[in-house]
This record gives C-alpha cells, structure tokens and sequence, in this order.
C-alpha cells in the first residue's frame, strides 16, 4: 500500500475512534485533505484511496491542478485559503466550495463572477476564534451581521463556519477557540438569516483534529498527516513558492 494511502486509513480510524468518544456518528466528520504543495500525483493516490475533495490554498495553484485533472470523475477542489479580490474569477471558474469568506467586498466579487459563469459556491464564513492579528477572519462577534449583509449574494451558499485554532502544546486555548465556534454557530442560528444554513463547522488540522470533533467539527482538513511534511524552502528559492 502506498504510504500517502495508509495515511489516510490511519486519519479515518482516528476520525471514527473521536466520533465514537463524542457520541457521534462516523459520517457527521468529512475528512478534506489538504493537497497544498501537493503533487497531483500525489492528489490521484488520495483519489484512489476513496477521497474526492482536496482543499487547496493558493488560486492559482488550484486551477493549474483542476485543469491538469479535469477528467478525473466526481473530483472536488475545496480553496480554503486567504482570497484577495482580484482571485475571485479564478476561484468562480472551478471550485465547489470557499472556507474562508471574511469580507463584503469579496462576497459581491465572487457573487459577480458566479452569475457570470452560470454556477453556484458553497462558502463558509471564516472565523479568527484565537484573536490572533496575524489570522484573517472575523471576530465571533461580528458573525452574525456580518452573515446577514450575504443575503443579496444568491450565488453564494452560505453552509457554516470555519477557523483555525491557536498552535498551542496546550489542550486547553485549542479548545476555547473550537468553544467559541460553537457559541458563533449557535448565536447565527439563532438569528436564522433567511437563506443561510450554518451545519458545518470546519476546524480541525493533523495536530488536533480529534479535539475538533469533541467540539463539534463537521470537517477536519487535514494535509501533513496524510501526505507528510513540506519540504522546507531551501535558501535559493523565491519567496512565496
């Protein structure tokens, strides 16, 4: 078996053991990889290995692989990234979903583009649950307006919440973060935006995954535990690549 393929059946017997623990049924975790940096060979083994969505950081990148394995049936591309403005018709063009949404401006450009192209995107807000300056994302408590000023964008399906936690060795601020998710996830149902529906909650990554889905997470996105560290950028190389 291929390693990146064990890796994979490894991440899904740990995705079932937290789902059992929480009391939670298996299917309510879909386990996105994440193929940033990622060869499309390596793509086709996560492929051949049962999985059908990959979550990819960079628009650019992104398209290059979608056009490289455009005859590859029922494959999904997931951009979960940082998304500037100007990469909005890039990402209209093939993606099936958007995690990071965390701007107006960007909601009416990617809506633009989408009623230009004739299609649709899954979009779920991103959350900065860490209060770190160096994340994107809104501030939970902004959550709730911040959905309701989506509303004219019908091009856009609003499906949840997503965020990445603190990097801490800690448990415990990991968990605060994944408890302030649920309180935003809780406060915008309650405020039942007409048209939007807030199921999912993406958060969850290879170092603690398994206290996402104690917490709630719909979706972990998962990239090193699967296809392996990065190779570290050697000094020669431009930055940015």
């Amino acid at each position: 078996m291929h390693q990146i393929a064990a890796n994979i059946a490894a991440v899904r017997a740990r995705i079932e053991a937290a789902c059992a623990a929480a009391g939670r049924p298996r299917d309510a975790v879909r386990l996105l990889p994440v193929s940033k940096t990622r060869p499309s060979s390596d793509v086709l083994v996560a492929y051949d290995a049962g999985c059908r969505r990959f979550g990819e950081n960079k628009a650019q990148d992104a398209r290059a692989k979608a056009a490289e394995l455009a005859g590859t049936p029922g494959l999904e591309w997931v951009m979960i990234g940082h998304l500037q403005s100007n990469k909005a018709r890039l990402v209209a063009e093939f993606a099936s979903e958007f995690q990071a949404l965390d701007s107006v401006p960007l909601a009416a450009e990617l809506d633009r583009r989408l009623h230009a192209t004739g299609r649709t995107l899954d979009v779920l807000i991103q959350v900065n649950s860490s209060g770190e300056a160096s994340k994107s994302g809104l501030p939970p408590q902004d959550v709730v307006a911040f959905a309701a000023r989506l509303r004219p964008f019908d091009a856009l399906r609003v499906r949840g919440l997503m965020t990445l936690a603190l990097p801490a060795p800690d448990p415990a601020p990991v968990a605060a973060c994944f408890a302030r998710m649920l309180d935003a996830q809780r406060a915008l149902r309650d405020a039942a935006v007409p048209g939007q529906t807030y199921d999912e909650l993406s958060m969850g990554m290879s170092g603690d995954f398994e206290l996402a889905i104690a917490h709630g997470a719909t979706v972990v996105r998962i990239g090193t535990a699967i296809f392996g560290r990065r190779p570290a950028a050697t000094a020669s190389a431009p930055r940015g690549r």
